[in-house]
């Protein structure tokens, strides 16, 4: 199992590699260009390449959307006990407490864990997180007026429509389909090379305080997961993909978050980099308890 889930993993960490050794050899790197690109263009594609073509049905959507946005909400009420304990503003921390990486790399796991029977919700929970993330998180991160920066948020129409398309079961036009494929492709090399360009600025201190932040989420994110769910009814499966997706890494989109707000984004950085690298520790483990 090991190997399977640093197959799924080794991505991650050759992109942001690749950009590490970029700035480390002196090559410039635009930043906030980049991260402009993969918020409006980018991130919009990803959304609808990778939902337009699941099917689920609406009870089960509904029952495991309630539930992952409640875990969601759980971990942001948390989020400031945990920003007190480890001295950090809770702007900074809300977002990687309630964000993990549930898409490129939580749905390979699922797949992987569960089959196609626990794929859809796997799905679910990624679309919710999403959601949030693109809604409540922009306005977090923004300076202005919270409703012309969701109105300025182009994921937010791609996760829209992607609910509409999921719910009703219709498929884009092919060509249409083509075209978000295509130009989702650049979204998450980009998204890792641009983290490992702040990682090659992160010190040994950050990197430590990433280690003693996962040490805190995981266990809190995982049982806020399993109680909510058990509360919920929800049945066995989905009560374990819940509780494995909430407990991904903290997703990378956080740290982009940070880098446009200018909110210590090397330091989100580090979390980003140490609780992926923490998974190949505690993620057999808890899928061995799973399934």
């Amino acid at each position: 199992m090991l190997a399977e889930l640093f197959a799924v993993m080794a991505p991650v960490l050759a992109g942001a590699g690749l950009g590490f050794l970029w700035v480390r050899l002196g090559q410039p790197y635009p930043v906030d260009f980049i991260t402009r690109l993969v918020f409006n263009i980018g991130t919009p594609a990803l959304v609808l390449a990778s939902l337009s073509g699941a099917t689920i049905d609406a009870g089960t959507f509904g029952q495991v959307m309630l539930a992952t946005a409640l875990v969601i909400l759980t971990m942001g009420a948390a989020s400031f006990a945990v920003a007190k304990l480890l001295r950090r503003d809770w702007r900074v921390l809300i977002a990687p407490m309630m964000y993990p990486n549930t898409g490129n790399m939580g749905l390979p796991v699922v797949l992987y864990a569960f089959g196609s029977a626990g794929f859809a919700y796997g799905i679910t929970v990624m679309v919710t997180v999403s959601l949030f993330q693109f809604t409540l998180g922009a306005v977090l991160n923004s300076s202005g007026s919270p409703i012309k920066t969701l109105l300025k948020t182009p994921t937010v129409y791609a996760i829209l429509i992607s609910m509409a398309l999921l719910l009703t079961e219709t498929a884009l036009p092919l060509w249409m389909a083509n075209t978000v494929d295509l130009m989702s492709g650049f979204t998450v090399p980009l998204m890792l090379i641009t983290l490992g360009v702040s990682l090659a600025s992160i010190q040994v201190k950050s990197l430590r305080s990433g280690v003693g932040f996962s040490l805190i989420r995981i266990p809190l994110a995982a049982a806020t997961a399993w109680l909510i769910a058990g509360w919920l009814g929800l049945p066995p499966l989905a009560q374990s993909i819940l509780v494995v997706q909430m407990c991904m890494p903290v997703a990378v989109f956080n740290y982009l978050f940070a880098q446009r707000a200018q909110r210590e984004p090397a330091y989100v950085a580090s979390l980003v980099f140490c609780s992926t690298l923490m998974a190949l520790i505690y993620l057999p483990v808890l899928l061995a308890l799973l399934m």
